[in-house]
């Protein structure tokens, strides 16, 4: 199955050169190019788009609120969003998680990271790695305008709620299932069940919930 990628980015140049990377890969796939976020909107809707590229400042309509139109629009709503940022603007993390992206990736990351960011997120995983820009989130998480009531997680049994707060750490269904001694199916079964009760469509959302629940990142967490 080819990965369909449609990239919104303000810079022609940043475009051109990220679709001659997407298109040598065998399994990805640039089927448009955003310049506005407004754009970036509509081309989601048409192009049948698996996940969209999105830089964060661009004219009309920036990336995170075209981020959110496109997670919250049922059409689109199973459209993955991969946040690109710089370390000039990562007070901006928390928002683009917020909004309904499933990651984020710098800009100056290699050529295969941005293969692999656009897998992981196709797959529906979070992209939350490397460790110090899980820390940057985990920081951005924690701060006290938590909205979401902590009772919203009463639907979860005790080992969804543990392993909710391993997926909050980063961990991979793998690693997950190798720290409880389960198997990975057993695994990711607890993590969709996690995800249909609480309304997420990915793992960072589920990360998201952790957070603003209180349930991960509280004292007693490491």
């Amino acid at each position: 199955m080819t990965i369909r990628v449609l990239l919104a980015d303000d810079q022609p140049l940043l475009r051109g050169g990220f679709r001659v990377l997407i298109d040598s890969a065998p399994d990805v796939t640039v089927v448009g190019e955003a310049a506005t976020g407004r754009e970036a909107v509509e081309l989601a809707r048409s192009t049948g788009a698996d996940v969209v590229l999105m830089d964060i400042r661009m004219p009309d309509l920036d990336g995170l609120a075209a981020t959110r139109l496109i997670t919250g629009d049922e059409a689109t709503s199973n459209v993955r969003v991969l946040i690109l940022t710089t370390f000039e603007i990562d007070e901006y993390v928390y928002q683009a998680l917020r909004a309904g992206a499933s990651g984020f990736l710098g800009k100056s990351a290699e050529p295969e990271e941005l293969l692999d960011a656009i897998r992981t997120v196709h797959r529906g995983d979070a992209l939350l790695s490397p460790a110090a820009t899980k820390g940057l989130i985990k920081r951005f998480l924690s701060q006290p305008d938590r909205t979401m009531p902590a009772e919203r997680l009463a639907q979860l049994t005790d080992r969804e709620r543990e392993i909710l707060i391993l997926v909050a750490t980063g961990m991979s269904n793998d690693e997950i299932a190798a720290h409880l001694v389960i198997s990975p199916h057993t695994a990711k079964t607890h993590v969709n069940r996690a995800m249909t009760k609480l309304d997420a469509h990915d793992r960072a959302q589920l990360v998201v919930i952790a957070y603003e629940t209180g349930l991960a990142g509280t004292p007693h967490q490491t």
